[in-house]
């Protein structure tokens, strides 16, 4: 563990999930730079190391990605072993490859450290299998929050058939599921929507493409959260297996 600089995920909450990996480079910590959605329970784990935090959450006031970049390259090039801390996986929605990159290319030596992403813990929480032998036969994971604010070819997706994990989602729920509705997925797709995946406080709101944005404001459903759109969310899930099964 010689490197300079560590890209850890922090995992999507629950302190328990996080890596040994990561707990070890926690450890060698001078310096931590942590994010908003990091649980602070996780940094036990820093002996004694200086904790700095560059919040960054859709819709509110973020810390640059400019400033962190050139904040992560002033403590490398003192000496120090720094550990940038994300939520979930640092690359998965976490912006990690774009700092590894921006890094390597002034000569910083870095290292990945994979977390479990908030999709993921999530599903498992609610007792979903994001792929079951013979209703899903893949995942693929989306953000719904882009750079240039452009949307995705929600009508391919709706084709793709696979179980779909969409990250940053809450504040588009209407227009994701009409582009999916007009892509030609189901009215009655199985939709679970949870909120603070792995933490205590989760909780999540089961119901079907075509009602899923009126359950939500039913619910008051609030950011973070992850929506899972596909079959295997069906609530009578058991009755899928069995069919598998006896396939």
């Amino acid at each position: 563990m010689n490197a300079k600089v560590w890209l850890v995920g922090a995992g999507p909450g629950d302190p328990e999930l996080l890596t040994l990996k990561a707990v070890r480079a926690l450890q060698k910590a001078d310096v931590v730079l942590i994010d908003d959605l990091v649980n602070p329970a996780v940094l036990e784990h820093c002996i004694d190391a200086r904790v700095i935090t560059v919040g960054k959450r859709g819709g509110c006031r973020s810390t640059p990605q400019d400033f962190i970049h050139r904040l992560i390259l002033r403590y490398a090039r003192q000496g120090k072993c720094v550990v940038r801390l994300k939520g979930g996986d640092p690359c998965i929605f976490g912006r990690g490859g774009e700092e590894a990159m921006w890094l390597r290319e002034r000569g910083v030596e870095v290292a990945l450290v994979n977390g479990i992403t908030a999709g993921l813990a999530g599903a498992t929480n609610c007792d979903i299998p994001l792929t079951l032998r013979g209703i899903s036969r893949g995942v693929t994971l989306v953000t719904a929050h882009t750079q240039d604010d452009s949307s995705l070819n929600w009508c391919a997706l709706a084709e793709g058939g696979t179980t779909l994990v969409v990250y940053m989602g809450v504040a588009k729920l209407e227009e994701i599921r009409q582009q999916l509705l007009d892509g030609g997925m189901a009215k009655d797709m199985p939709v679970a929507m949870i909120e603070n995946a792995s933490l205590p406080q989760q909780r999540e709101c089961r119901s079907d493409l075509a009602h899923m944005h009126a359950d939500a404001q039913a619910f008051a459903l609030k950011s973070p959260a992850i929506l899972v759109i596909g079959r295997v969310a069906a609530t009578d899930q058991a009755a899928y297996v069995t069919v598998s099964a006896s396939a």
